[in-house]
């Protein structure tokens, strides 16, 4: 079975990213922190004819993160395409004087440690099979520090880097890894920040495997 994981799946793009997935033939696993919110979510999945679970797990605690990717590979089959997008927490979007070491910290295990451990649990399936994607969400400050967000701004760009990196060296395993830039909240009925919008751009990032980075909306003056 052909199997879509949604790390960081709420009610917003990472349901409409399950949906999308899922209208597409994808069977869907679903991990954020809270079980009964990714129960929820798969139950309105399974409603809609898509075969979904959902998996507790924090990315900020990296053996229930790999636990719930082993469980949903047992439960559903090998993850073909795994999208990383949980929603920064609040301390990573501090001016950057009053961002502390600890700060960074956190926003280094939530984006990059997190993805890494993501990876590795991932992707010898993926190259065994000769096919995968990796999809990265990120905010503005992914692409152009922000020192209003210091946190997500330092970390953003490890992640970034991270993924370009894995971009260029799977590139002849059949693995195709991209970037999502969204500069901006996600709105329901916005012309460029629908959740739908978005997910339509994850999947054609997948399907059409064009590229790395891919902009919710064009970004000026980038260095």
């Amino acid at each position: 079975m052909t199997t879509a994981v949604i790390i960081g799946a709420g009610p917003g793009l990472g349901a409409a990213a399950a949906r999308r997935f899922g209208a597409e033939g994808f069977a869907v696993a679903l991990v954020s922190r809270t079980q009964a919110n990714v129960d929820a979510l798969a139950d309105q999945l399974r409603a809609r004819g898509v075969d979904a679970r959902g998996y507790a797990a924090s990315v900020r605690d990296l053996g229930s993160l790999r636990e719930a990717l082993r469980r949903a590979a047992e439960d559903l089959g090998p993850a073909e395409v795994v999208q990383y997008s949980p929603i920064p927490q609040p301390e990573f979007l501090r001016p950057v004087l009053e961002t502390g070491a600890d700060d960074l910290r956190a926003a280094v295990e939530f984006s990059i440690l997190g993805p890494q451990a993501v990876v590795s649990e991932v992707l010898p399936g993926m190259r065994r099979a000769g096919r995968g994607t990796l999809l990265f969400v990120n905010g503005g400050s992914g692409a152009r520090p922000n020192p209003a967000v210091a946190g997500t701004s330092v970390a953003f760009a490890g992640e970034s880097a991270y993924a370009r990196m894995l971009h260029t060296a799977l590139a002849d395993d059949g693995v195709h890894v991209g970037q999502l830039i969204i500069p901006g909240g996600i709105e329901v009925g916005h012309p460029t920040h629908d959740p739908d919008v978005l997910a339509g751009h994850l999947w054609r990032m997948h399907a059409e495997r064009d590229g790395f980075r891919v902009f919710a909306e064009p970004m000026p003056d980038l260095p």
